[in-house]
């Protein structure tokens, strides 16, 4: 596993926070908790409540230490994982499914408190800090206070990567025969707009697993107001109950918006920048995966 990939993970993850990540994040956060807001009355009352734009950045310190560690664990184990898939000539539609599966996973251990004290930040009327919101919470139920909706985050991160990766190459692979049809696949190089195309598609496509993000934002939510939890399961029958099963689909148009850009980075901006690196030999070449 190439050691480039721990900066360049935090990197990209941090500029794609700090730039629409955050204000997508805030946006769909507050849909998840707040489920009879429509998309736009939503946006506007993060305004209003926030005093103004920056509320979209509420909770961004927490976010950058998130982005930083999560970005580092998500890009040295899912390229590590891809790579030497790729190598062994395993499909690259499934060596993504299952890298980005793996990276997920791999993310949860730094995740789950970092996405506690965000959704707290954006959900808590309060007004408290990030570092009140820590000292209460430790106070209250230890280190495990700060992993509530766990199980939810773990099945979020693991569809979430393995779905961004897996059908961004699914779209890439389907792509080159549409757009190089006399070319072999392992030999075509997409120009940079072509891959920001497929990484578009496959962003949004990934967005199917949103359930357990309205699970995730509930549960965090409770937590955070030191309200019990309860089960992933649980809580989602709680929000089908209260909201019907449109509940757990509350926030998939910030979600969408998040997803592609996310994607953008963290899929296709990734490996651009190291095709780049690659071309001006300041990266070994991984061999085995041909044009990808």
């Amino acid at each position: 596993m190439p050691a480039i990939d721990i900066i360049i993970g935090p990197a990209i993850q941090m500029a794609e926070a700090a730039s629409l990540g955050m204000p997508f994040e805030v946006w769909k956060t507050r849909m998840g908790r707040h489920r009879t807001e429509g998309t736009v009355e939503a946006l506007k009352n993060v305004y209003k409540s926030g005093g103004g734009i920056h509320a979209f950045w509420r909770g961004t310190s927490a976010k950058m230490v998130e982005s930083g560690t999560k970005g580092a664990i998500l890009m040295y184990a899912k390229e590590g994982i891809n790579e030497s898939l790729l190598k062994n000539d395993v499909d690259p539609g499934v060596a993504g499914v299952l890298a980005g599966a793996g990276g997920g996973i791999a993310q949860v251990s730094v995740m789950g408190p970092c996405t506690y004290l965000v959704t707290g930040a954006v959900n808590d009327p309060s007004g408290k800090s990030s570092v009140e919101r820590i000292k209460e919470t430790y106070a209250r139920s230890g280190v495990k206070g700060f992993y509530p909706g766990g199980t939810a985050i773990a099945f979020r991160q693991a569809t979430n990567w393995a779905s961004r990766q897996g059908f961004t190459e699914i779209v890439r692979e389907k792509a080159k025969a549409v757009w190089y049809p006399d070319v072999d696949a392992k030999e075509v190089k997409m120009t940079k707009g072509q891959e920001v195309i497929c990484g578009v598609i496959g962003g949004t496509m990934a967005c199917w697993n949103h359930p357990f993000e309205v699970a995730r934002i509930e549960a965090q939510t409770r937590g955070s107001l030191g309200q019990e939890t309860g089960s992933m399961v649980s809580v989602m029958k709680d929000i089908v109950k209260e909201n019907g099963v449109g509940g757990l689909f509350r926030g998939i148009v910030p979600r969408v918006g998040l997803g592609i850009w996310q994607t953008l980075f963290m899929v296709t901006g990734a490996k651009i920048l190291k095709d780049e690196l690659k071309e001006r030999g300041l990266l070994e070449s991984s061999g085995g995966g041909g044009g990808h």
